[in-house]
This record gives structure tokens, sequence and C-alpha cells, in this order.
């Protein structure tokens, strides 16, 4: 079965084929035969917009497991012979501060349905029933439904599609390069503790899932390969929105303030200044 014929994936992409056709019918006039590829970083930015509160959420998610890291580290140096015990303190703590180890993650997911769909528009034939007008389009020569991969693959990669994808996959390298470099936070390693009792979960290793969520926007360069030139497009300025939002709201949060105002002392013990 196609996936696209799920009647909710389907709508979803009914959906995004509208939107994307008509803001390429309104940029037209201005744009030309790039309308449809701006139709898209305008869709995305669009998107992101909506996603502000989300994204407000991840940032403040980030200050509390920062803010708790200090505690946390103070509770293994004390517990660190009683696994048990320590698993206990840390799930207390996280329940006093009314916050999640997993919290943050929202974002990623949210945009899931957004991405596919914009796959999904640049994929199909048909849609809805009709010719696929989106097809028509390129950017600088390049159609939007083409893949570096698949141009590679069939022997129709030129010179000035591979600059094309190029100058997006750097641009979403330097951004995630530069997202890694300032956005991602030092976590506590909270060792993964299985629990005896039914009633208590195990903590995870909050360290781990951090580096793994810290390479993910290198993973988009790697993905960007492989997806049609509108998704590609999609991931370069979704990626670039995340930095600027992540900065943009770091300074309203004063999170650096607030990074600085806490602080470990040798014997594991946390402080404030």
């Amino acid at each position: 079965m196609n996936i696209y014929e799920f009647p909710p994936i389907e709508f979803l992409v009914n959906a995004a084929y509208w939107i994307v056709t008509w803001l390429t019918a309104l940029l037209e006039p201005l744009a030309g035969t790039v309308s449809a590829a701006l139709a898209i970083v305008v869709l995305t930015i669009a998107v992101r917009c909506l996603l502000i509160p989300v994204g407000l959420s991840q940032v403040r998610a980030g200050i509390t497991r920062r803010r708790l890291a200090p505690k946390i580290s103070e509770i293994q140096t004390r517990h660190k012979k009683n696994p048990e015990l320590m698993q206990q303190k840390v799930m207390e703590l996280y329940k006093e501060e009314k916050a999640s180890p997993m919290a943050g993650c929202l974002p990623v997911l949210a945009q899931m349905p957004v991405l596919m769909a914009v796959y999904g528009i640049f994929i199909q034939s048909t849609i809805g029933g009709h010719a696929n007008e989106l097809l028509d389009h390129s950017l600088l020569g390049v159609p939007l439904n083409a893949g570096f991969i698949g141009l590679l693959g069939s022997g129709d990669l030129t010179l000035v599609s591979s600059g094309v994808f190029t100058v997006i996959v750097a641009v979403i390298a330097v951004v995630a390069a530069i997202s890694r470099h300032l956005l991602t936070p030092d976590m506590p390693q909270t060792p993964t503790v299985q629990s005896s009792s039914a009633d208590r979960p195990a903590v995870p290793d909050l360290s781990g899932l951090t580096r793994v969520l810290s390479f993910m926007p290198f993973m988009t360069a790697v993905i960007a390969l492989f997806v049609p030139l509108a998704a590609t497009l999609y991931l370069m300025t979704t990626t670039a929105w995340t930095l600027g939002e992540r900065l943009v709201l770091n300074r309203i949060l004063k999170v650096d303030e607030k990074d600085e105002a806490t602080t470990v002392q040798p014997d594991g013990l946390s402080s404030r200044s």
C-alpha cells in the first residue's frame, strides 16, 4: 500500500500541495521561474512561526536540564555506592521540578508531518486526481523533484545541479556546526539503573541522548542528499531558522546568564553566585 493513500497523510499532502501551488502563483510575478522554490522557503518559515511556542518550550526544557545538572551531580556523588537510592533521588528531583528528562524533543517530531508532505508532493505524478503541476518547476534549471543521489545514479548530474546541492548541503553543515558549538549543553552522565520496584522507572542516561541529538543537524545534511530538491530547501531553511530562533530565545530568556549563575564545586555540591 502506498503510504500517501492513507487518508490522514493524503489529506496532509493535498493541503500542502494547495498551499505551495497558491504561494507559487502569488510569487511568480516577482520570482519568476524560482517561484515554486521560494514558495517552499515561505511555507517553511510559516510553519516555523507557528512552532515558535514549541521552540520556546524546548529552550525552557534546556534551561531546566542545565539548572538541574549540578543537583544531579551532587546526588551521584552522595549516593554513588547506592544506585537504587540515587535513581530514586534523581526521579524525585525531576518530579519536584515538574520536569521531564525527555523534554525538548517535540520540535523535531512536530515538523515531521510537514517534511513528509513536502516530500510527498514532489514524488507523485498526480495529486487529488490531477496532474502534479509542481513537477514542472525548477531552481536554476534543477527540477525540484530531483535528488542529488538520484541524479548521480542516473548520470544526469551536471555542474549546475552539483553546485546547487553543494551550496545547500554546505549551508546545512555549517549551521549544524555552529548550532552544536553554541547550543549543545553540558550534561552530567546519569547511569541507567534498572529498578527492582515496578512503580519506580529507571533513570535514562541523558548525556548520551544529548550527544546524539547534537549530531542530528549533521544527519540532516546527509538526508538532504537523498531527498528531492524541494525537501532539501525545506531542510536548509528549517535548520537555519532553528539556529536563529534558539539564539534569539536564549537571549530573551537570558540563558547564558542563568548558566553562569550556577556553578559546581569540586566536591560536587552546587552553588549560586
